[in-house]
């Protein structure tokens, strides 16, 4: 994850999220793994938005995509009722991978709650790994762009 701000790529998409009682532990501190969920669908809405639908990708382009890593470094508490904005980056394009980098920021203090990325590998129908097709990698390399 890149930690320096200035050489990060843009944000592509943003969303404001309150923490609710079903993301956090007995204590009112959000549970590890509610992160996850709220990454996957500010990735999901992102991609939706730009046309690229996971559910059609397949029929549509002969391709589709799979989370292949997924990582979260937790750098102050988060509790219950917190506003947080998450933050949606690419981070490196490889030959048949990208990288989405989140930045999870609690709106009150402006406090870098956590960061995150996810690794998405492109797939042939049968699953197995291809190069990043042209006009994807059209796209990625322009979403990278300041």
């Amino acid at each position: 994850m890149d930690d320096d701000p200035v050489t990060a790529s843009p944000i592509l998409h943003s969303h404001t999220v309150r923490l609710s009682y079903a993301d956090t532990d007995p204590a009112g501190i959000l549970y590890y793994a509610a992160w996850f969920p709220k990454m996957e669908a500010l990735q999901s809405e992102f991609l939706f938005l730009q046309g690229l639908r996971q559910d059609t990708l397949k029929e549509r382009f002969g391709w589709w995509t799979v989370s292949r890593a997924t990582e979260c470094e937790y750098l102050a508490a988060a509790q219950l009722f917190d506003v947080t904005r998450i933050d949606l980056r690419l981070g490196r394009i490889g030959a048949s991978s990208f990288r989405f980098e989140f930045t999870m920021t609690r709106v009150d203090d402006d406090v870098v709650v956590a960061r995150a990325a996810n690794t998405v590998v492109t797939v042939s129908p049968e699953q197995s790994t291809v190069r990043i097709p042209a006009d994807l990698r059209e796209r990625l390399e322009a979403w990278s762009q300041p």
